[in-house]
């Protein structure tokens, strides 16, 4: 019984490793072809450069300044008090 046993956890640990190298040189082969692939068509479409970018870091610095206006300050306040009225 302990013979057997012991062969059971060889042809175990050799199914694994032979499972973890093939899986392992799969996933090298589908990087490598990946990256071929992809090389050239990277170079091909390169990436768009934001044209706008300086324009929109404006308005959003001009945004952070003014702050929240307190006409909607008040209207969350209100509501806040409100739920926590009706839901004691």
């Amino acid at each position: 019984m302990d013979r057997q046993m012991e062969q059971l956890f060889i042809e175990a640990g050799t199914l694994m490793l032979a499972g973890m190298v093939f899986v392992f040189a799969f996933l090298g082969i589908l990087v490598v072809i990946i990256s071929t692939i992809l090389a050239p068509l990277a170079k091909k479409y390169p990436d768009a450069k934001p044209s706008s970018a300086p324009v929109a870091a404006a308005k959003s610095e001009s945004k952070v300044e003014q702050g929240i206006s307190p006409a909607i300050v008040a209207a969350i306040t209100s509501a806040v008090v409100r739920y926590r009225q009706q839901h004691k």
